[in-house]
């Protein structure tokens, strides 16, 4: 079998007692496992199976091997006798619907990608049609993909329906290059875009004419960035309004929609050298380009990950701004929200830029979310992702193993503050305990260099932080009590508190001192807050201090503050 066709089919089912359905043919056998396992994360089937289709030169049928089974096993059931046998094309009209055009460009997607064309142009340009019909094999292999699952869910025989797609094949390229012979695609270089659209309106095959014209005016595209625009030239010339408008923005409307659609178009279009999440990024620039600007201009953050779209993907960004493609403007951000759901990284070797890069999409597609994306699909996409966040192989690669403990503990904060959904927060709250309550965190607060002063300060800072950070009560909490108690060991071993209260200097300057430590501003709340708290009432009790402040009326306000405050903190 040395130089056999191989293929591999993604077959799903959809719900209990269904039948199997094709969902991916390809010649990748990773994209194929890799597009099985996103369907059942998705949760798009309740099972799927990935085969290997082999095809035996001598019999020209396929022998299937099943590679991966995921979900609910099949369950056995009398077979039901279909009272419609007949295909769900059966017409050259059929195969211009946008289901079965997305069905042709899976099924010869490599076909297309070596010819750097979408299937609406396969479907209007006779120089494509014959092309694909020369090359022999690639139509007979893309038949015989679609036809065995379709035979085998429909209880026909295989080489009934091959025979029947050829037949439907056959009048579709006849339909085609007969109109073509006969003078019927309008050349629209040599009669106007706008003119051409006008005079079809009285055809009532229109769509299907302008189509070709516009594909055969892309014949000559020699990229895609140049097909793109080349489109949005047409834009501009198309008819002024009314339903001659609307037939030529439509017909323009599929191949953007298809172009932006095919990951080759798309890297073309944006640039080869962006990883997933700046991918992502550009794609949301270019759906909503008008909400994004207005979010760069307020928040750096988001500036600092978008990248900057070419000149020909800025003014693509324009032009699908306009209602006209309201479509494709959706289609390209629920793309971006597959790809949030999906396990790929957005930033493989950077996982501090995962979190910024995540961030900043969030803030973009909640600003555009309304008409063109719900909020609740936007958030329900960010917590599929921030799930990939609290793993222990992402933890691990975030906080790297240069940082001291210190450092983790922001880090980990910075991460739950950034991580969406209820388990998420609290796994990554898991973690951020965990650290806090290790013997090498204590080990690297008691131990630092930095004054007793700083090291509390910064332990009131991390308490102030979590409790910031979005975690629920029960799960902040103990985080809190156990950085109190650390700020305790530091006071502890220093004496700060009595070394303040003793100090050679102004009353006013020991008292509030010991009461920003009392506050939580100075020291974490716990038990150097306390000790703090009663030195500095004990200072206030003494007649010479309190007599020094009555003769100051304006440092006995600012001390009554500050008692108020260390009170509301205890």
């Amino acid at each position: 079998m040395d130089g056999a066709q191989v293929h591999f089919e993604v077959c799903v089912r959809r719900k209990p007692g269904s039948g199997w359905s094709l969902e991916l043919a390809t010649e990748d056998r990773a994209q194929a496992v890799s597009a099985a396992q996103e369907t059942m994360a998705e949760g798009r089937a309740i099972a799927v199976k990935v085969t290997k289709e082999t095809l035996d030169p001598e019999t020209r049928e396929f022998r299937s091997v099943s590679i991966l089974a995921l979900g609910d096993p099949d369950q056995p059931k009398a077979k039901k006798v279909r009272e419609d046998l007949e295909p769900l094309c059966v017409t050259p009209q059929d195969l211009y619907s946008a289901h079965a055009r997305d069905r042709i460009g899976r099924l010869l997607d490599a076909w297309l990608e070596r010819n750097r064309a979408t299937p609406f142009e396969l479907l209007h340009r006779p120089d494509l049609v014959e092309k694909l019909e020369a090359s022999g094999t690639d139509l007979q292999h893309a038949l015989q993909k679609i036809a065995i699952p379709e035979a085998q869910d429909r209880g026909i025989s295989v080489h009934e329906l091959i025979r029947s797609f050829q037949k439907l094949v056959e009048r579709a390229i006849e339909r085609l290059l007969k109109d073509n012979r006969q003078g019927l695609l309008p050349n629209i270089e040599k009669e106007g875009f706008a003119v051409a659209a006008e005079r079809l309106m009285r055809e009532p095959e229109r769509g299907y004419l302008l189509g070709a014209g516009v594909a055969a005016s892309l014949a000559s595209a020699r990229t895609w960035t140049e097909k793109v625009t080349r489109l949005l030239d047409l834009v501009d010339v198309a008819p002024a309004a009314g339903p001659p408008r609307a037939l030529a923005l439509s017909t323009i409307e599929q191949l953007l929609a298809e172009i932006l659609g095919s990951k080759v178009g798309l890297d073309d279009i944006l640039g080869h050298d962006l990883d997933l999440g700046g991918t992502l990024a550009a794609m949301t620039r270019l759906a909503a380009a008008d909400a994004v600007d207005a979010l760069i201009a307020v928040e750096p953050s988001v500036a600092k990950v978008m990248p900057k779209l070419s000149p020909a993907a800025e003014r693509l960004g324009r032009c699908l701004a306009a209602e006209d493609f309201a479509a494709v403007r959706t289609a390209i951000a629920r793309r971006v929200l597959r790809e949030l759901m999906g396990p790929r990284r957005l930033r493989p070797s950077d996982a501090e830029g995962e979190i910024d890069i995540l961030r900043g999409l969030a803030m973009a597609l909640t600003a555009a979310a309304g008409d063109m994306l719900p909020v609740d699909d936007v958030q329900s996409a960010f917590a599929a992702r921030s799930k990939t966040l609290v793993t222990g192989d992402f933890v691990d690669a975030f906080l790297g193993e240069d940082r001291s403990a210190r450092a983790e503990a922001g880090a980990l904060i910075w991460l739950v503050e950034n991580v969406i959904g209820s388990a998420n927060k609290r796994q990554a709250g898991r973690w951020l305990a965990a650290l806090i309550s290790a013997l090498r965190f204590e080990k690297d607060v008691r131990n630092s260099p930095d004054s007793p002063a700083t090291r509390l300060a910064n332990l009131a800072d991390l308490q102030r932080s979590v409790a910031r950070s979005g975690l629920v009560l029960e799960d902040f909490e103990p985080i809190q009590v156990k950085l109190g108690e650390l700020g305790g060991l530091v006071e502890a071993d220093a004496k700060l508190v009595a070394a303040v209260a003793k100090a050679q200097a102004p009353a006013l300057h020991r008292i509030s001192l010991l009461l920003r430590l009392a506050a939580g501003e100075a020291a974490p709340l716990g038990p150097a807050a306390d000790r703090a708290r009663v030195e500095a009432m004990k200072l206030l009790r003494q007649d010479d201090i309190r007599g020094e402040l009555a003769r100051s009326p304006e440092q006995m306000a600012q001390v009554r503050d500050m008692i108020q405050a260390a009170s509301l903190a205890a």
